[in-house]
């Protein structure tokens, strides 16, 4: 049974950081690509960031690009999500999911099969 722990949410002040981190078991963790998705209240679920099998190949939302960055390590089966310069439209529920999609890089949630269960983040202003 494949499992996705999220953890590293908080609270933190506008323009301040955080690392989430996601461990995964159950599946052969370096053969899959990861993403990370958030949903705030009462919107959809949305892509954040992506990052290949290998972690060579990384790709953001717009809304995200240049403040957050995604890694992997493979000998831990953890992907990372470092968030710095948060805003308070970053609010959110953020999840991890893993992929074995060849375009999940489209972050379409239907290429993910697997997802964490979420870890808050709250951004005050």
């Amino acid at each position: 049974q494949v499992q996705l722990v999220e953890s590293g949410g908080g609270l933190v002040q506008a323009g301040g950081s955080l690392r989430l981190s996601c461990t995964a078991s159950g599946r052969t963790f370096s053969r899959y690509a990861m993403g990370w998705f958030r949903q705030a209240p009462g919107k959809e679920r949305e892509f954040v960031a992506a990052i290949s099998v290998s972690g060579a190949t990384t790709f953001y939302a717009d809304s995200v690009k240049g403040r957050f960055t995604i890694s992997r390590d493979n000998a831990k089966n953890t992907v990372y999500l470092q968030m710095n310069g948060l805003k308070p439209e970053d609010t959110a529920v953020y999840y991890c999911a893993t992929s074995g999609a060849s375009n999940y890089y489209t972050g379409s949630r239907d290429k993910y099969d697997y997802w964490g269960q979420g870890t808050q983040v709250t951004v005050s202003s």
